[in-house]
């Protein structure tokens, strides 16, 4: 109420009543993601991997035979810009197992196979980019091929770095550092569970063998890191002095393991293991490998020092 002079006042005998908010505490809100846009019908296969390109407009998404690429604001249309579809199906020798554009360079994209090649392709090249720009693959030593060979040898997981210049690859024993200006073999190559190579029979014959790893970097391009069995992660320092290699558990207590026993070898590494062999008496003897517990999935914050994994229904964070 206002009186003539624009003065606010009350209410002969006041105000009766006065209705203020009430504050609800402890009530938990739930966040409640809605569905933008559905981008449908382009893909005959499961998509293993998406990427989003660097202009900010344009994104790709993979299967085991295509590459598609889309624009985020057209749902119902994509290009196919990569095919490795044979005409007689019979003649298939390799799928795509992952695709991942360059972190800078919008018109660069890598992808890699169950053959353990990547492939690095230039859209400006042509509409369809048959052929490859360069083609990263570690060569086999000679009198090494086994029936696992190739099984063992597909990719799993890339990533670019930060930088744009290197790329990281995950197979099933091991993660490699590849040099995008060399295409001779990788730089770096970090041995994860090599405990395992005498096991392979067993691991394939419980489809372990098929299980796909992701990797990834710290944002400074210092230190790389990837999944194993018993819900434990590894992380390799990949600077050329670096000697740094450890493992942890992904649980409350990281370290659960590794105080449980004093006696046994620890799980934290100390030794070079840059084209190397792993410390065998890590899960050599006594340790046992639990194989129905496996960390997949994880990933490094882009600008700080640490690490999301995901272990069965649980998501830990680790800072360093």
């Amino acid at each position: 109420m206002y009186s003539p002079n624009n003065n606010m006042s009350f209410p002969p005998g006041g105000c009766t009543s006065l209705r203020l908010p009430v504050v609800v505490t402890g009530q938990e809100f739930t966040h409640v993601a809605r569905s933008r846009r559905v981008y449908a019908h382009a893909h005959d296969y499961h998509i293993n991997s998406i990427s989003n390109n660097s202009d900010g407009e344009t994104f790709i998404s993979a299967d085991d035979l295509r590459i598609n690429l889309w624009n985020l604001e057209i749902s119902n249309q994509s290009f196919n810009i990569v095919d490795v579809k044979p005409a007689n199906m019979e003649d298939l020798t390799e799928v795509i197992t992952c695709a991942e554009f360059h972190p800078t360079h919008c018109n660069t994209l890598a992808y890699s196979s169950s053959k353990g090649t990547i492939r690095l392709i230039d859209l400006r090249q042509s509409a369809l980019c048959d052929n490859h720009a360069k083609l990263f693959e570690e060569h086999e030593a000679p009198g090494s091929r086994s029936f696992f060979t190739e099984i063992i040898a597909s990719v799993s997981d890339i990533k670019f770095a930060r930088d744009g210049r290197h790329i990281l690859s995950r197979d099933y024993m091991t993660l490699k550092l590849w040099d995008l200006n060399m295409d001779s073999g990788p730089v770096a190559t970090f041995q994860v569970h090599e405990y395992l190579r005498p096991k392979l029979c067993d691991l394939y014959e419980n489809d372990s063998i098929f299980d796909k790893f992701e990797c990834c970097l710290s944002g400074d391009g210092l230190h790389v890191a990837t999944g194993s069995y018993s819900n434990l992660f590894r992380v390799f320092g990949c600077s050329p002095e670096s000697v740094e290699a450890s493992t942890l558990e992904a649980s409350r207590n990281p370290m659960r393991r590794q105080v449980a026993d004093p006696a046994r070898p620890a799980r934290t590494l100390t030794g070079a293991v840059r084209r190397g062999g792993e410390n065998t008496s890590v899960d050599a003897s006594g340790n046992s490998c639990d194989l129905s517990t496996k960390l997949l999935h994880l990933a490094w914050h882009p600008t700080e020092n640490s690490i999301a994994c995901a272990a069965a229904n649980s998501l830990y964070m680790y800072y360093a």
